[in-house]
């Protein structure tokens, strides 16, 4: 049988954060009396002194620095206890599985996740990041709940989410900045092509202009980037990814005579809306939101 209560570890909690037993009272609305009466419940019960009076501070002893961080993780597990009977309850999710193809924003993914993780901080989210058809494939295979890619499947819902740009790039010292007119794809022929692998396992795509006689075909949007900063070819990447190294300088964009920027449109899909959990609609509706966001920043 526990001798203390879990009200009695909030109180002495309280005391901590609030700098004291009066200003503990008043931030959770308790008498004082209660919360000295708590504090003097664990100490008596435990042996142990938890605080000292240093002039009008009361401070924590060493013993009390031990117990407030045990008291924490009990309390914190409490909490979490408390809210997965609550998540239960409401018939929440424990799980959403999404696809993201690797050209969406990741500092806007990043926004989305979390801020759905704040609204359900239990939700456990297993994010593959998938490139041209994968994300289709994972959906379509029951392997995820939500996919974000650059095509459609016919037996899913589907809606445009965004555009993306994309830029043909190379290391400010590639041959091809050295060359004095506008660059052809004549030109681009014979030089490296970095290009990124379809993630799909079946019926993969191509993607991109691919009329380069050499070509490194790589599996991650990174390893792409890092291999065009490093004077390794040329490739057409998404702005939102190399914004940076533009700005530094890393890569530069080519002079091509037509198609230097290309666009390309990523959809939301998902297999049946009714089937989404009430965190697969918080997540949908976060990103719906961001895009809107971002796309209305754009425009100012």
């Amino acid at each position: 049988m526990l001798r203390i209560t879990l009200e009695q570890w909030r109180m002495f909690r309280a005391v901590v954060e609030y700098g004291g037993f009066n200003q503990a009272s008043q931030g959770i609305h308790k008498s004082q009396s209660s919360i000295h009466n708590a504090v003097g419940k664990i100490e008596s019960s435990l042996d142990v002194k938890l605080f000292t009076i240093i002039g009008r501070k009361t401070v924590l002893t060493a013993a009390g620095e031990m117990m407030l961080r045990r008291a924490n993780y009990l309390l914190d597990e409490a909490a979490k206890v408390e809210a997965i009977g609550q998540t239960l309850g409401e018939g929440v999710e424990t799980k959403l599985r999404i696809a993201v193809d690797a050209t969406f924003p990741q500092q806007l993914l990043y926004k989305v996740l979390n801020n759905t993780s704040v609204q359900y901080p239990l939700l456990r989210i297993e994010l593959h990041e998938s490139v041209l058809t994968g994300a289709n494939e994972l959906l379509e295979n029951a392997l995820v709940d939500i996919a974000i890619s650059g095509f459609t499947n016919k037996s899913s819902f589907h809606e445009e989410l965004c555009h993306i740009e994309f830029v043909a790039v190379a290391h400010p010292d590639h041959e091809l900045h050295a060359i004095d007119r506008a660059i052809t794809l004549e030109d681009l022929k014979s030089h490296r092509q970095i290009v990124i692998r379809d993630s799909a396992l079946q019926n993969k795509q191509d993607g991109g202009w691919l009329g380069a006689d050499q070509r490194w075909t790589v599996t991650h949007l990174r390893t792409s980037i890092d291999m065009i900063g490093n004077g390794l070819g040329f490739a057409w990447l998404p702005k939102s990814a190399i914004n940076q190294q533009l700005k530094a300088g890393l890569i530069k964009p080519l002079n091509l005579t037509h198609n230097n920027t290309r666009s390309a449109k990523l959809h939301l899909l998902f297999k049946d809306g009714d089937r989404l959990g009430p965190a697969a609609r918080a997540f949908i509706g976060e990103l719906r939101y961001q895009i809107m966001q971002q796309e209305q920043l754009a425009t100012e």
